[in-house]
């Protein structure tokens, strides 16, 4: 078991090796001047001024230096913990900006994921057994799954905010309120909250009823199950074997949604301009602000890579043919 997840430790620090050199590389790509960018903002200066305005940015964000100078004082700044200065945050600290919108991302994405993940699951496994639900209900499954974020988002938006004025049109909370530990700013703050997780919520979960009905009729129609009612076996238990098995594609299928998932997370939260990541991700595009779009980007990087591994764990644990090939039986 060790070297199995030496093995994975390896192959994920080789992946954020090779995932935060093209993090650091796309920025760069990018058309546009950050530091001329910055001194543009500043009305009212001569020229002479934004000249030495420009060559102090310049020096400040080490924008003057040659790229493979600038690629080393990256990984060296990254292996410090110092994501750098943030040229839209006026030489903001990239950590600190980030750390201010994490909350409001992982407060949005966590609930969406593990709500849409277990009702999808639990919904779909019983569409397989109620064909009234299955061909009822579960159609929806496909129209929600088939659906942009960004256009169910549009969608909720629309009806639930502008036309029936249910909830807060957009935002983290009130502009009138100051984030305090009151009741007031915590339902302010659950209202603004409500209609970006919906639109995250409802498109995962008809991907993940889809997903697991299949999975449950394949698995009920394989020759285990066949020989099971032949022995005599009750359909409770014929059942509980299937949906264990069909569990297994759909664990590995979260760790390769998670990258889509926090894709259409973060168009979510520009549509409803949510104070997260989304929202800083699309400052930082109108600023050709380097530093924060390739620091939110690692972090995202990051926050994918431990999941997978924590989502590897996890296959460990509930499948027991992994653990026999681990200790070099076989299943």
């Amino acid at each position: 078991m060790r070297r199995y997840f030496g093995r994975k430790l390896l192959t994920y620090g080789i992946t954020f090796f090779v995932a935060a050199t093209i993090d650091w590389l796309i920025p760069r790509f990018m058309p546009g001047d950050p530091v001329a960018s910055l001194v543009s903002r500043t009305n009212g200066i001569s020229p002479e001024s934004a000249k030495a305005l420009y060559d102090y940015y310049n020096n400040l964000f080490g924008l003057n230096q040659p790229l493979p100078v600038q690629y080393l004082n990256f990984w060296v700044a990254l292996l410090h913990g110092n994501l750098g200065l943030s040229v839209y945050g006026h030489g903001t600290s990239v950590t600190e900006m980030i750390m201010a919108a994490v909350p409001y991302t992982l407060a949005l994405l966590i609930p969406a994921i593990l709500l849409s993940w277990w009702a999808g699951n639990s919904f779909g496994a019983l569409a397989a057994r109620r064909k009234w639900l299955d061909s009822t209900v579960l159609p929806m499954g496909y129209i929600l799954t088939a659906t942009p974020y960004m256009w169910l988002a549009l969608v909720l938006s629309f009806l639930l905010a502008f036309s029936w004025r249910m909830f807060p049109l957009s935002g983290g909370y009130g502009f009138n309120l100051e984030p305090t530990l009151t009741w007031l700013f915590f339902t302010d703050l659950v209202a603004h909250w409500v209609l970006p997780f919906l639109s995250l919520f409802l498109v995962m979960f008809g991907g993940w009823a889809i997903g697991m009905r299949n999975m449950i009729i394949y698995e009920l129609e394989s020759d285990y199950s066949r020989y099971l009612e032949v022995l005599g076996a009750p359909q409770s238990l014929v059942r509980k074997y299937a949906f264990r098995n069909a569990m297994l594609p759909q664990i590995t299928g979260l760790a390769l949604q998670l990258g889509v998932i926090i894709g259409g997370q973060l168009v979510t939260e520009i549509v409803f301009s949510y104070p997260g990541l989304g929202h800083l991700v699309f400052a930082a595009i109108q600023s050709a602000d380097y530093f924060l779009l390739q620091g939110i980007f690692l972090f995202i990087i990051v926050g994918v890579l431990v999941a997978n591994f924590l989502v590897d764990i996890v296959y460990v644990i509930v499948d027991p043919r992994v653990r026999v090939s681990m200790t070099g039986g076989t299943a």
